[in-house]
Protein backbone atom coordinates (compact mmCIF):
# COMPACT_ATOMS: atom_id res chain seq x y z
CA UNK A 1 0.00 0.00 0.00
CA UNK A 2 0.98 3.90 0.39
CA UNK A 3 2.78 6.31 2.33
CA UNK A 4 1.11 9.90 1.79
CA UNK A 5 2.67 13.05 3.00
CA UNK A 6 1.30 16.22 3.26
CA UNK A 7 3.29 19.09 3.06
CA UNK A 8 1.98 22.93 3.95
CA UNK A 9 -1.40 22.24 2.76
CA UNK A 10 -3.84 25.22 2.74
CA UNK A 11 -7.09 25.46 1.54
CA UNK A 12 -9.09 29.19 1.12
CA UNK A 13 -12.65 30.04 0.74
CA UNK A 14 -13.60 33.93 0.24
CA UNK A 15 -11.08 35.00 2.74
CA UNK A 16 -11.63 31.70 4.70
CA UNK A 17 -8.93 29.25 5.70
CA UNK A 18 -10.52 25.86 5.67
CA UNK A 19 -7.18 24.51 6.70
CA UNK A 20 -4.02 26.08 6.98
CA UNK A 21 -1.05 25.33 6.11
CA UNK A 22 -1.35 21.01 7.48
CA UNK A 23 1.78 19.47 7.54
CA UNK A 24 1.71 15.62 8.33
CA UNK A 25 2.90 11.98 7.23
CA UNK A 26 0.27 8.84 7.17
CA UNK A 27 2.88 5.72 7.16
CA UNK A 28 2.48 3.07 4.84
CA UNK A 29 -0.46 0.73 7.08
CA UNK A 30 -1.94 3.64 8.99
CA UNK A 31 -5.09 3.69 10.55
CA UNK A 32 -5.39 7.51 10.57
CA UNK A 33 -8.24 9.59 11.88
CA UNK A 34 -9.24 13.17 10.70
CA UNK A 35 -11.10 14.33 14.10
CA UNK A 36 -12.66 17.33 15.21
CA UNK A 37 -15.74 18.91 15.54
CA UNK A 38 -17.98 19.97 12.18
CA UNK A 39 -15.89 22.77 10.31
CA UNK A 40 -12.82 22.08 11.55
CA UNK A 41 -11.44 21.32 8.15
CA UNK A 42 -11.11 17.41 8.46
CA UNK A 43 -13.38 16.72 5.20
CA UNK A 44 -11.75 19.46 3.33
CA UNK A 45 -8.66 17.84 4.19
CA UNK A 46 -9.46 14.61 3.02
CA UNK A 47 -11.56 15.97 -0.52
CA UNK A 48 -8.09 17.72 -1.46
CA UNK A 49 -6.23 14.02 -0.88
CA UNK A 50 -8.67 12.06 -3.19
CA UNK A 51 -8.00 15.03 -6.03
CA UNK A 52 -11.73 16.18 -5.33
CA UNK A 53 -10.95 19.88 -4.53
CA UNK A 54 -7.84 21.64 -5.70
CA UNK A 55 -5.64 23.49 -2.81
CA UNK A 56 -5.04 26.70 -2.33
CA UNK A 57 -1.40 26.15 -1.75
CA UNK A 58 0.53 23.25 -0.84
CA UNK A 59 1.87 19.37 -1.74
CA UNK A 60 0.36 16.46 -1.53
CA UNK A 61 2.79 13.37 -2.58
CA UNK A 62 1.74 9.37 -2.64
CA UNK A 63 4.76 7.25 -2.29
CA UNK A 64 6.70 9.94 -2.75
CA UNK A 65 5.46 10.97 -5.91
CA UNK A 66 3.84 14.76 -6.39
CA UNK A 67 0.22 13.87 -6.79
CA UNK A 68 -1.24 17.98 -6.15
CA UNK A 69 -2.36 18.95 -9.80
CA UNK A 70 -3.08 14.97 -11.07
CA UNK A 71 -7.17 14.26 -11.45
CA UNK A 72 -8.64 11.40 -9.02
CA UNK A 73 -8.46 8.80 -11.23
CA UNK A 74 -4.56 9.00 -11.76
CA UNK A 75 -3.93 8.92 -7.84
CA UNK A 76 -5.06 5.22 -7.20
CA UNK A 77 -7.45 5.86 -4.10
CA UNK A 78 -10.52 4.44 -3.51
CA UNK A 79 -13.34 7.06 -1.26
CA UNK A 80 -16.80 5.76 0.74
CA UNK A 81 -18.40 9.01 0.91
CA UNK A 82 -21.38 9.06 3.85
CA UNK A 83 -24.00 8.99 1.35
CA UNK A 84 -22.98 5.66 0.60
CA UNK A 85 -23.76 6.87 -2.93
CA UNK A 86 -24.94 3.18 -4.23
CA UNK A 87 -26.91 2.83 -8.11
CA UNK A 88 -30.02 2.18 -6.90
CA UNK A 89 -31.19 0.93 -10.15
CA UNK A 90 -27.95 -1.77 -9.99
CA UNK A 91 -27.88 -5.16 -7.97
CA UNK A 92 -25.08 -5.71 -5.63
CA UNK A 93 -22.86 -7.63 -7.86
CA UNK A 94 -23.02 -4.62 -10.34
CA UNK A 95 -22.14 -1.99 -7.88
CA UNK A 96 -18.96 -3.47 -6.98
CA UNK A 97 -18.11 -4.31 -10.13
CA UNK A 98 -18.75 -0.62 -11.49
CA UNK A 99 -15.34 0.63 -10.21
CA UNK A 100 -13.33 -2.36 -12.22
CA UNK A 101 -15.26 -1.16 -15.92
CA UNK A 102 -13.09 1.54 -16.35
CA UNK A 103 -9.88 -0.47 -15.47
CA UNK A 104 -10.67 -2.82 -18.41
CA UNK A 105 -10.12 -6.25 -16.64
CA UNK A 106 -11.15 -9.75 -18.70
CA UNK A 107 -15.09 -10.63 -17.26
CA UNK A 108 -13.46 -13.88 -15.46
CA UNK A 109 -10.76 -11.00 -12.61
CA UNK A 110 -13.73 -8.52 -12.70
CA UNK A 111 -16.13 -11.55 -11.36
CA UNK A 112 -13.12 -12.61 -9.29
CA UNK A 113 -12.55 -9.78 -7.46
CA UNK A 114 -16.18 -9.14 -6.53
CA UNK A 115 -16.67 -12.85 -5.39
CA UNK A 116 -13.49 -11.95 -3.12
CA UNK A 117 -14.67 -8.53 -1.54
CA UNK A 118 -18.39 -10.37 -1.53
CA UNK A 119 -16.89 -12.89 0.49
CA UNK A 120 -14.64 -10.83 2.89
CA UNK A 121 -17.62 -8.41 3.64
CA UNK A 122 -20.45 -11.08 4.51
CA UNK A 123 -22.28 -10.21 1.08
CA UNK A 124 -22.05 -13.15 -0.75
CA UNK A 125 -25.78 -14.17 -0.15
CA UNK A 126 -26.89 -10.49 -1.67
CA UNK A 127 -25.21 -10.01 -4.76
CA UNK A 128 -28.47 -10.35 -6.47
CA UNK A 129 -30.05 -7.41 -4.36
CA UNK A 130 -30.78 -3.62 -5.21
CA UNK A 131 -29.83 -1.22 -2.62
CA UNK A 132 -33.27 -0.48 -1.95
CA UNK A 133 -33.65 -4.38 -0.42
CA UNK A 134 -30.47 -4.04 2.14
CA UNK A 135 -30.98 -2.36 5.81
CA UNK A 136 -28.14 0.33 6.19
CA UNK A 137 -25.73 -1.63 7.35
CA UNK A 138 -25.23 -4.15 4.23
CA UNK A 139 -25.79 -0.92 2.09
CA UNK A 140 -22.37 0.72 4.12
CA UNK A 141 -20.69 -2.51 3.29
CA UNK A 142 -21.75 -2.66 -0.32
CA UNK A 143 -19.70 0.95 -0.63
CA UNK A 144 -16.66 -0.46 1.43
CA UNK A 145 -16.75 -3.30 -1.09
CA UNK A 146 -17.03 -0.89 -4.04
CA UNK A 147 -13.43 0.36 -3.35
CA UNK A 148 -12.04 -2.73 -1.68
CA UNK A 149 -12.70 -4.08 -5.38
CA UNK A 150 -10.29 -1.75 -6.92
CA UNK A 151 -7.31 -2.70 -4.67
CA UNK A 152 -5.90 0.73 -4.28
CA UNK A 153 -3.10 2.34 -3.02
CA UNK A 154 -5.55 4.07 -0.04
CA UNK A 155 -8.84 3.76 1.19
CA UNK A 156 -10.33 7.61 2.34
CA UNK A 157 -13.56 7.46 4.47
CA UNK A 158 -15.29 10.38 4.74
CA UNK A 159 -17.77 10.03 8.26
CA UNK A 160 -19.15 6.41 6.59
CA UNK A 161 -20.98 4.81 9.79
CA UNK A 162 -22.57 8.58 11.08
CA UNK A 163 -25.88 7.32 9.06
CA UNK A 164 -26.09 3.99 11.03
CA UNK A 165 -27.17 3.69 14.33
CA UNK A 166 -25.21 3.28 17.51
CA UNK A 167 -25.47 -1.03 17.51
CA UNK A 168 -24.67 -1.16 14.04
CA UNK A 169 -22.26 1.42 14.08
CA UNK A 170 -20.17 -0.74 16.91
CA UNK A 171 -20.58 -3.82 14.88
CA UNK A 172 -19.68 -1.71 11.52
CA UNK A 173 -16.59 -0.73 13.63
CA UNK A 174 -14.98 -4.00 14.43
CA UNK A 175 -15.69 -5.22 10.98
CA UNK A 176 -13.74 -2.08 9.43
CA UNK A 177 -10.83 -2.91 12.25
CA UNK A 178 -10.53 -6.34 11.37
CA UNK A 179 -10.52 -5.40 7.21
CA UNK A 180 -7.81 -3.08 8.16
CA UNK A 181 -5.73 -6.17 9.90
CA UNK A 182 -6.03 -8.42 7.16
CA UNK A 183 -5.34 -6.16 4.61
CA UNK A 184 -2.05 -3.98 5.76
CA UNK A 185 -3.66 -1.02 3.46
CA UNK A 186 -3.43 2.91 4.54
CA UNK A 187 -6.18 3.89 5.80
CA UNK A 188 -7.57 7.85 6.12
CA UNK A 189 -10.61 8.02 7.83
CA UNK A 190 -12.85 11.20 8.80
CA UNK A 191 -15.07 11.35 11.79
CA UNK A 192 -16.61 14.09 14.60
CA UNK A 193 -17.40 10.90 16.83
CA UNK A 194 -14.13 10.57 18.92
CA UNK A 195 -14.92 6.42 19.89
CA UNK A 196 -14.62 6.06 16.57
CA UNK A 197 -11.05 7.05 16.67
CA UNK A 198 -10.09 5.89 19.91
CA UNK A 199 -11.10 2.23 18.81
CA UNK A 200 -10.43 2.25 15.06
CA UNK A 201 -7.23 4.34 14.89
CA UNK A 202 -3.16 3.73 14.29
CA UNK A 203 -3.09 7.67 14.14
CA UNK A 204 -5.30 10.37 15.30
CA UNK A 205 -4.84 13.96 13.92
CA UNK A 206 -7.08 16.18 16.10
CA UNK A 207 -7.85 19.41 14.02
CA UNK A 208 -9.64 22.73 15.57
CA UNK A 209 -10.04 25.77 12.89
CA UNK A 210 -8.34 24.42 10.21
CA UNK A 211 -5.27 23.92 12.65
CA UNK A 212 -3.43 20.47 13.63
CA UNK A 213 -3.90 20.74 17.72
CA UNK A 214 -2.11 17.09 17.69
CA UNK A 215 -0.99 14.11 16.39
CA UNK A 216 -0.53 10.45 18.44
CA UNK A 217 -1.66 7.47 19.25
CA UNK A 218 -5.08 6.92 20.61
CA UNK A 219 -3.52 6.23 24.18
CA UNK A 220 -1.52 9.39 23.13
CA UNK A 221 -4.28 11.97 22.72
CA UNK A 222 -5.96 10.59 25.58
CA UNK A 223 -3.35 10.80 28.30
CA UNK A 224 -1.29 13.23 27.39
CA UNK A 225 -3.47 16.45 25.59
CA UNK A 226 -1.40 18.68 24.09
CA UNK A 227 -3.51 21.33 24.55
CA UNK A 228 -6.97 22.62 26.51
CA UNK A 229 -8.60 21.82 23.16
CA UNK A 230 -7.76 18.16 23.30
CA UNK A 231 -8.19 18.06 26.90
CA UNK A 232 -11.68 18.66 26.32
CA UNK A 233 -12.56 17.09 23.28
CA UNK A 234 -11.07 13.64 24.00
CA UNK A 235 -13.35 11.31 26.71
CA UNK A 236 -16.85 11.43 28.27
CA UNK A 237 -17.01 12.95 30.15
CA UNK A 238 -14.69 15.69 29.10
CA UNK A 239 -11.78 16.44 31.48
CA UNK A 240 -12.78 18.92 33.95
CA UNK A 241 -10.68 22.09 33.37
CA UNK A 242 -10.13 24.77 36.12
CA UNK A 243 -8.86 28.16 35.58
CA UNK A 244 -6.24 28.69 38.20
CA UNK A 245 -2.16 30.19 38.98
CA UNK A 246 0.42 28.36 40.62
CA UNK A 247 2.66 29.81 43.59
CA UNK A 248 5.05 28.09 45.58
CA UNK A 249 4.91 27.39 48.98
CA UNK A 250 7.13 25.48 52.03
CA UNK A 251 9.27 24.57 49.04
CA UNK A 252 6.82 23.23 46.44
CA UNK A 253 4.96 24.12 43.45
CA UNK A 254 1.08 24.55 44.16
CA UNK A 255 -2.09 24.96 42.00
CA UNK A 256 -4.14 27.01 43.55
CA UNK A 257 -8.28 27.82 42.39
CA UNK A 258 -11.28 28.29 44.77
CA UNK A 259 -12.25 25.11 46.23
CA UNK A 260 -8.86 23.21 45.79
CA UNK A 261 -5.69 22.33 47.38
CA UNK A 262 -2.69 20.78 45.93
CA UNK A 263 0.90 20.09 46.31
CA UNK A 264 2.65 19.52 43.65
CA UNK A 265 6.53 19.32 42.67
CA UNK A 266 9.46 19.91 45.17
CA UNK A 267 10.94 23.76 43.72
CA UNK A 268 9.86 27.01 42.82
CA UNK A 269 8.49 28.53 39.81
CA UNK A 270 6.96 32.25 38.97
CA UNK A 271 3.79 32.89 39.65
CA UNK A 272 1.78 31.65 36.52
CA UNK A 273 -1.98 31.93 34.98
CA UNK A 274 -3.09 28.33 34.50
CA UNK A 275 -5.53 25.85 33.30
CA UNK A 276 -5.67 22.80 35.64
CA UNK A 277 -6.78 19.70 33.69
CA UNK A 278 -7.87 16.16 36.02
CA UNK A 279 -10.32 13.09 34.05
CA UNK A 280 -13.22 12.54 35.97
CA UNK A 281 -12.17 9.11 36.26
CA UNK A 282 -9.00 10.03 37.71
CA UNK A 283 -10.87 11.64 41.36
CA UNK A 284 -11.62 9.67 43.86
CA UNK A 285 -13.74 10.08 47.43
CA UNK A 286 -10.70 11.42 49.42
CA UNK A 287 -8.96 10.81 52.94
CA UNK A 288 -7.71 14.07 54.68
CA UNK A 289 -3.91 12.31 53.28
CA UNK A 290 -4.92 11.70 49.85
CA UNK A 291 -3.35 12.36 46.64
CA UNK A 292 -1.84 15.09 45.33
CA UNK A 293 -4.99 17.51 45.06
CA UNK A 294 -7.94 17.90 46.86
CA UNK A 295 -11.64 19.12 45.67
CA UNK A 296 -14.13 19.98 48.00
CA UNK A 297 -17.35 20.75 46.93
CA UNK A 298 -21.42 20.15 47.22
CA UNK A 299 -22.80 16.91 45.23
CA UNK A 300 -25.46 18.91 42.90
CA UNK A 301 -25.80 15.56 40.40
CA UNK A 302 -25.73 12.15 40.45
CA UNK A 303 -26.15 9.32 37.60
CA UNK A 304 -26.53 5.67 37.85
CA UNK A 305 -24.34 4.34 35.11
CA UNK A 306 -25.24 0.82 36.14
CA UNK A 307 -21.53 -0.27 37.46
CA UNK A 308 -20.22 3.37 37.59
CA UNK A 309 -22.01 6.52 38.92
CA UNK A 310 -20.99 10.06 37.72
CA UNK A 311 -21.17 12.55 40.41
CA UNK A 312 -21.45 16.86 39.79
CA UNK A 313 -19.89 18.47 42.62
CA UNK A 314 -20.28 22.29 42.95
CA UNK A 315 -17.02 23.93 43.46
CA UNK A 316 -17.82 27.77 43.68
CA UNK A 317 -19.03 28.72 40.23
CA UNK A 318 -18.34 25.54 38.47
CA UNK A 319 -19.27 21.98 38.46
CA UNK A 320 -16.19 19.70 39.02
CA UNK A 321 -17.10 16.19 37.54
CA UNK A 322 -15.93 12.72 38.80
CA UNK A 323 -16.97 8.71 37.49
CA UNK A 324 -16.35 5.79 39.50
CA UNK A 325 -17.62 2.52 41.47
CA UNK A 326 -21.11 2.78 42.72
CA UNK A 327 -19.78 0.87 45.65
CA UNK A 328 -19.26 4.70 47.53
CA UNK A 329 -22.54 5.58 48.52
CA UNK A 330 -23.13 9.36 47.53
CA UNK A 331 -26.13 11.51 47.79
CA UNK A 332 -27.35 15.17 46.36
CA UNK A 333 -26.27 18.49 48.87
CA UNK A 334 -23.55 16.05 50.23
CA UNK A 335 -20.05 17.98 51.03
CA UNK A 336 -17.68 15.58 49.27
CA UNK A 337 -13.97 16.04 48.60
CA UNK A 338 -12.58 14.26 45.96
CA UNK A 339 -8.45 13.81 45.11
CA UNK A 340 -6.12 13.15 42.27
CA UNK A 341 -2.74 11.88 42.12
CA UNK A 342 -0.44 13.51 40.80
CA UNK A 343 0.80 11.78 37.38
CA UNK A 344 -3.32 12.55 37.22
CA UNK A 345 -3.12 16.17 37.06
CA UNK A 346 -2.67 17.91 33.80
CA UNK A 347 -1.48 21.74 33.47
CA UNK A 348 -2.04 24.21 30.78
CA UNK A 349 -0.65 27.29 29.99
CA UNK A 350 -3.88 30.04 30.18
CA UNK A 351 -2.57 32.57 27.70
CA UNK A 352 -1.34 30.08 24.87
CA UNK A 353 -3.48 26.82 25.88
CA UNK A 354 -0.92 24.71 25.36
CA UNK A 355 0.48 21.53 27.49
CA UNK A 356 3.06 22.40 30.36
CA UNK A 357 5.51 19.68 31.52
CA UNK A 358 7.47 19.12 34.37
CA UNK A 359 10.99 18.61 34.12
CA UNK A 360 12.34 17.31 36.98
CA UNK A 361 16.18 17.74 38.55
CA UNK A 362 18.92 19.05 37.19
CA UNK A 363 16.08 21.91 35.52
CA UNK A 364 13.49 21.51 37.92
CA UNK A 365 11.57 23.67 35.54
CA UNK A 366 7.63 23.90 34.11
CA UNK A 367 7.91 23.57 30.15
CA UNK A 368 5.22 24.28 27.55
CA UNK A 369 4.43 21.85 24.67
CA UNK A 370 4.59 23.15 21.19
Amino acid sequence: MSRIDIIGLTQQFKGHRAVDDISLTFDDGDFGVLLGPSGCGKTTLLRMIAGLLEPTSGQILIDGQAVTSLPPKKRNLAMVFQSYALYPHLSVEKNLAFPLTVLRLSKEERQRRVLEVATTLGLENLLARKPRELSGGQRQRVAVGRALVRQPSAYLMDEPLSNLDAKLRTSTRQELSELHERLQATFLYVTHDQVEAMTMATKIVVLNAGRIEQIGTPAEVYDTPASVFVAGFIGTPPMNLIEGHLTCSGGYIHAETAGITSKLWPGEVAAHDIVIGVRPEHLRVARADDGAMRITGTIERLENLGSEQVVYLRVGDQLIIGKGAREVALTRGQQLSLGAHLDAIHLFDKATGRRMEWIPEPQDVLVGAH
